[in-house]
């Protein structure tokens, strides 16, 4: 059992969890939006989240020490040459296959506009840090989302921009915050060693853990009006929303376990939405 717990260590350290996650999530918006996407509609939106992430955890190891305490960030220290050519080779990839996909149409230039208007944000967000802590989870979860769910509604027609797609698109977005901030009060001990900046290094624990559990709860709530709201052919959409919300409250505040523990449990939740391939 310990092996396959470093096995998958190993994966969600190369954010392969969040990859697939991020691809579930597109599904998720396709299914609800009515869109019907090509499977190779989905891999350069999985190339892209690998290398933003991966890109982002290599800007935080060259912070390190190298004898930090064993995790993703020591993990890309370590290996930060080899990640950082296939960096390259996957950015270029992702490139050429939405290229091949897309074409040099509108889809192509609105992805690629949108793709760095986020990175541009991002990055800014990053040197205000320090004084806009409060920016970096909130700004990640809303491009997290937009990132994941905006071909579904570039695609879709506008006769189903309905309250209700909006709707599961702002819970979907609750849902991210709600992840990154118990994220960040998980990993507030290491990001304090490592002078990294959140949520959790400017609030402390008695002040964060109430608005965790008021949030958490709140969303939950909103999941199950949604869900006695909707119309049935929808009713899978808040669904599994609403058992995503409470798997990630019950690892938080019930579990019992390790951090890492909660934190692998907390994400492979994102992969929940893909139980509609066979629905």
């Amino acid at each position: 059992m310990q092996f396959l717990f470093k096995i998958y260590q190993r994966i969600t350290w190369l954010s392969l969890d969040v990859v697939l996650g991020a691809m579930a999530g597109m599904l998720f918006f396709a299914r609800a939006l009515r869109v019907e996407l090509d499977w190779q509609a989905y891999a350069p939106l999985g190339m892209a989240v690998w290398c933003i992430y991966t890109a982002d955890h290599l800007m935080d190891a060259r912070k390190l020490a190298v004898d930090h305490p064993q995790d993703r960030h020591h993990f890309h220290l370590i290996y930060q040459k080899p990640l950082l050519g296939m960096l390259g080779v996957v950015g270029c990839l992702g490139l050429v296959w939405a290229v091949q996909f897309f074409g040099f149409s509108q889809e192509l230039f609105f992805g690629a506009g949108l793709g760095l208007v986020i990175l541009g944000i991002m990055l800014a967000v990053r040197k205000l840090a320090a004084k806009k802590v409060r920016l970096k989870e909130l700004s990640s979860a809303i491009f997290y989302v937009i990132g994941i769910s905006w071909l579904p509604w570039y695609e879709t027609p506008e006769i189903d921009y309905t309250w209700t797609a909006f709707g599961l698109t702002l819970l979907y977005m609750g849902l991210a915050y709600l992840n990154l901030i118990m994220l960040s009060s998980l990993d507030k001990d290491t990001d304090s060693q490592s002078g990294f900046s959140s949520i959790a290094t400017h609030l402390t624990q008695e002040k964060l853990n109430p608005k965790i559990h008021q949030l958490a709860i709140g969303l939950i709530l909103v999941a199950l009006i949604g869900l006695l709201l909707v119309n049935s052919l929808y009713r899978i959409f808040p669904s599994l929303l609403l058992l995503m919300l409470l798997v990630h409250y019950l690892s938080f505040f019930k579990s019992g376990s390790s951090h890492e523990q909660i934190r692998m449990r907390m994400e492979i939740t994102f992969l929940i939405p893909a139980i509609l391939l066979i629905l």
